[in-house]
């Protein structure tokens, strides 16, 4: 009897232990949420004690980092961010500059958080959420060229995998390769919405690693000509876009940059062919400013 006691005892003891081991997440979450750094750097430790491979640890320390390096700043600018900026006035009463809250990252508090996140991706390669946490942050901290790097270097990974993903706890990301090039859009449109033309290459870049592997793919074949469209080069442009529309006759992004593309080189009679386009294959609202467009030709 006291033998039974015994292994149901260390059965129990085993048990909870794991049931603890699992609480770290959600008890790390709270205590991000409450901004707790103190008691976060204890939990920390002890976690890392505890279990130092839990993939969820090194997502956890980077998150502490990346939180601990964030600091909000003024910022004197010409323009208005948001609606808390402070504007400044002249003698004469006319607006002579704004105040907007900014925020800034330590470096080197930021570092370390990469290097936690590094060291979790040299473990767990596969886990697409991690290195898409590490690709936001360099977004955040505006160090553009080492966001487009880490891209490449996830799509240049993707195909070693077969885009066979995984995601939070680890579990398989549905649609993985689909949910993939999806999510490259999002990150060309943080490059395209600095509206810093010297960014372009770096959009370019990302589109054209995907091309690589994938010619036939839409989206990146109208993310390249965009990055000559706006430079002016259409006769680079237009190839791009020709290509995407014979993969996709009906893509209404596509057909506009065609027609746009048309309208600068002065070509009013394929200008025309594509707003018609546009008026067969667009919503009403596409539908109806291609008319308008019509009417001014």
């Amino acid at each position: 009897m006291k033998i039974k006691n015994l292994i149901l005892g260390i059965a129990v003891y085993l048990f909870s232990g794991v049931v603890y081991s699992q609480e770290y997440p959600s008890r790390f979450s709270v205590l991000l949420q409450n901004n707790d750094t103190t008691r976060q750097l204890a939990l920390l430790t002890e976690w890392s004690s505890d279990n130092p491979k839990d993939p969820e640890l090194f997502i956890a320390w980077f998150n502490y980092y990346a939180r601990k390096s964030r600091k909000e700043v003024i910022a004197l600018e010409k323009d208005s961010k948001n609606k808390e900026s402070f504007i400044l006035t002249d003698s004469a009463g006319k607006t002579a500059g704004f105040l907007n809250p900014s925020l800034m990252y330590d470096p080197v508090l930021l570092q370390k958080g990469f290097d936690h996140i590094d060291q979790g991706i040299a473990l767990y390669p596969t886990r697409l959420d991690m290195r898409f946490g590490k690709v936001y942050m360099y977004g955040e901290a505006e160090d553009f060229r080492s966001f487009t790097t880490e891209i490449v270097k996830i799509i240049e990974y993707a195909q070693t995998i077969n885009y066979k993903w995984l995601w939070k706890e680890g579990k398989p990301l549905e649609d993985a390769k689909e949910f993939f090039l999806s999510s490259l859009q999002n990150y060309i449109g943080t490059l395209y919405n600095t509206e810093d033309d010297n960014l372009l290459p770096l959009m370019r870049e990302i589109a054209e690693t995907v091309l690589k592997y994938h010619p036939d793919h839409v989206e990146s074949l109208a993310n390249t000509a965009l990055t000559y469209l706006i430079n002016g080069d259409y006769d680079k442009a237009l190839p791009f876009l020709l290509k995407a529309e014979k993969i996709n006759p009906k893509d209404i992004i596509v057909l506009n940059n065609i027609a746009e593309i048309y309208k600068r080189k002065g070509d009013k009679a394929n200008r025309k062919i594509y707003l018609e386009k546009i008026i067969l294959h667009g919503n009403e609202e596409d539908a109806e400013d291609a008319r308008l467009k019509l009417k001014e030709l």
